[in-house]
């Protein structure tokens, strides 16, 4: 018998698991569910486990892997920087993440977070709430059209949201090394250097995947390239941005906002960017739709039962792919 472990992180549905698994696979599977969180904890509540499916907050770390007889580790999520996928392959554990579950949910989520921003909304909301009435609470606003906006990686997601703003006019830029510049022009999207991006975009989103290289990359010298009239959306990672960078430069009005989905910590506890009049902060729901979840959990799922089979997963992730 197969043995079967899942976070109990909400995103992830035991009841589709079971629906899939009974489906795919021909030998019984056992499913047991389970608070990780740690290492520790993967360790004993993954012990005889085949595979275990794994949330943002458990590192999967070379002792775990050592500690475990695992065949596959999948990611419940596009992301897989809590996974040491190098120490999985040198272990032959197969590695899984589901890339595309939520490219669309994502790219919305941006542009609305930009054009909130940039709108002012949250300013007049809560002015309006508190008796004022008047245009002027949100000065200064500009026109999106006589803008140039900047996306940091040009993944799938990035391209999605670069399809939704094509309405609004905007200049698009976007920097991305892994993408030829005839790729980005089929998107209507320039291809730029980093520091390029910085010093001619209005507004910058944040799209890139949390790697060593990209660890705090948008950082002081950066955010320091962008105008006063300027935002920042950040739905990847939040330690791709440089965060005491990022307070630094809205406390003095170096840039007008930001949109986060992400945080450097998952929930917060007393970051200063929580609460503030020019930041509009989401609980890392980018990605959520009912659509995208249960996209996810069966995605997941049958990468599961294609392992437990003996099959390549759709999903499995190349420890030698130039974006880890």
């Amino acid at each position: 018998m197969a043995r079967v472990v899942l976070s109990a992180f909400p995103m992830i549905d035991p009841q589709t698991y079971r629906e899939v698994l009974d489906d795919a696979v021909d030998a019984p599977v056992e499913i047991a569910v389970a608070e990780l969180g740690s290492t520790e904890n993967l360790i004993e509540a993954a012990a005889g486990a085949d595979a275990v499916v794994t949330d943002i907050d458990t590192p999967v770390t070379a002792e775990a892997l050592d500690a475990l007889d695992l065949r596959v580790v999948v990611r419940s999520a596009v992301g897989v920087d809590n996974v040491d996928v190098e120490a999985a392959a040198e272990r032959g554990v197969t590695v899984t993440r589901v890339p595309d579950y939520c490219t669309d949910e994502v790219a919305t989520h941006s542009v609305s977070l930009l054009l909130a921003c940039l709108r002012s909304l949250k300013g007049y909301d809560d002015r309006v709430a508190a008796g004022a009435w008047s245009w002027e609470t949100g000065r200064p606003i500009r026109r999106v059209s006589a803008s140039t906006i900047g996306f940091v990686s040009f993944g799938p997601i990035a391209r999605r949201a670069a399809e939704q703003l094509a309405g609004f006019d905007a200049d698009l830029v976007a920097y991305d090394p892994f993408v030829e510049a005839d790729e980005m022009a089929e998107y209507g999207v320039e291809k730029a250097s980093f520091d390029e991006l910085f010093d001619r975009a209005d507004h910058v989103g944040v799209y890139a995947p949390l790697t060593d290289a990209t660890r705090g990359m948008v950082d002081a010298d950066a955010l320091g390239r962008l105008d006063e009239d300027s935002v920042v959306v950040n739905v990847s990672r939040g330690p791709v941005v440089d965060a005491d960078a990022l307070l630094d430069a809205l406390e003095s009005g170096a840039i007008k906002g930001a949109g986060l989905d992400v945080l450097a910590e998952e929930p917060p506890e007393d970051d200063p960017l929580v609460g503030r009049d020019d930041t509009i902060v989401t609980p890392h729901a980018a990605w959520y739709s009912e659509e995208a979840r249960d996209d996810l959990n069966r995605s997941a799922a049958a990468d599961v039962g294609a392992v437990l089979n003996g099959e390549t997963p759709e999903g499995k992730v190349d420890p030698e792919a130039d974006w880890l």
